[in-house]
């Protein structure tokens, strides 16, 4: 990717995430919605979060969140935000955002935010696996499957991406064979972020949604975009250990423990490219076969 794509890509990101303050706790979103037949689920929730974000205090980071996506966003109409402050303590903030279109909630999230500290540690040990310069881009793994795509998914996967992803274990994107309920994927913003950049974790939020479903889907041998399949996130947790910075090569191991009446369950451990354990997620999802 040169250059000048880079920082369109990076700026159409930015468009995506950018919120206008409307009142006192109450937030839009500015640019046209990103998403392919919806809004896209890590938008909203890197907007809910960002939202949250700017009612406590500097010097706090996001430790977990919790959210429930509950309709499928309009692609048309802006996302109204409103927080509320639930708790502001001495070491946490709580807050609760609700995001709105037309007058009724799309997602609800909770979240809580902590001042830095030291403390016991320890964590899994990240997988040993190919590094990303051996990983082929989605550029390149759409070149490899080209002749069984359309000339307009073609076109949708070649194009350049604002997030880097690199699946370790390369397969077909609309016709995947039947493998086990695990996936890695290597993941980073294609461009470097000034250093006293403050937002990398609503980055990582928004990258955290590609991609996990479909590790529910594996066992299966489906693809999201087979029309036999309704897909939807339901629900998205994170859990943020230690820092990181989303412009530097992250490591995404998912798992899908099960999956059942309809409903998709998986799990990601994100790791920096020297080994540290940076979030875990978890997330549910819709995968409901349709009768015809």
């Amino acid at each position: 990717m040169t250059s000048d794509q880079s920082n369109q890509q990076l700026q159409q990101l930015f468009d995506h995430l950018e919120l206008e303050t409307l009142d006192v706790d109450l937030y839009r979103s500015t640019h046209k919605n990103e998403g392919w037949m919806r809004v896209y689920g890590g938008q909203v929730l890197a907007q809910a979060l960002l939202s949250a974000s700017r009612t406590v205090p500097a010097d706090r980071q996001p430790h977990s969140l919790h959210s429930y996506f509950m309709r499928p966003g309009d692609l048309n109409h802006p996302i109204i935000f409103v927080v509320e402050r639930l708790r502001d303590g001495k070491s946490f903030n709580t807050r609760r955002v609700s995001a709105m279109q037309n007058g009724e909630v799309i997602l609800n999230l909770a979240a809580s935010f902590q001042v830095l500290e030291a403390g016991l540690s320890h964590q899994s040990e990240m997988p040993t696996v190919p590094p990303p310069e051996h990983c082929l881009t989605r550029k390149q793994l759409a070149e490899q499957y080209k002749d069984s795509m359309s000339a307009e998914m073609l076109a949708r996967f070649s194009r350049p991406f604002a997030i880097d992803l690199r699946q370790v274990e390369s397969e077909n994107y609309l016709h995947p064979e039947k493998r086990p309920p695990t996936r890695s994927v290597w993941m980073k913003l294609n461009t470097t972020l000034p250093d006293d950049y403050a937002w990398h974790a609503h980055i990582l939020a928004y990258a955290s949604d590609m991609t996990i479903l479909e590790t529910s889907l594996r066992p299966h041998g489906m693809s999201l975009f087979s029309n036999r399949l309704q897909v939807a996130s339901l629900d998205h947790a994170m859990w943020f250990h230690r820092p990181f910075r989303a412009d530097e090569w992250l490591l995404y191991v998912q798992d899908s423990p099960s999956s059942s009446a309809g409903r998709g369950f998986s799990r990601g451990n994100i790791f920096r490219q020297s080994g540290e354990l940076v979030v875990s997620v978890a997330q549910e999802g819709l995968i409901r076969v349709r009768e015809k």
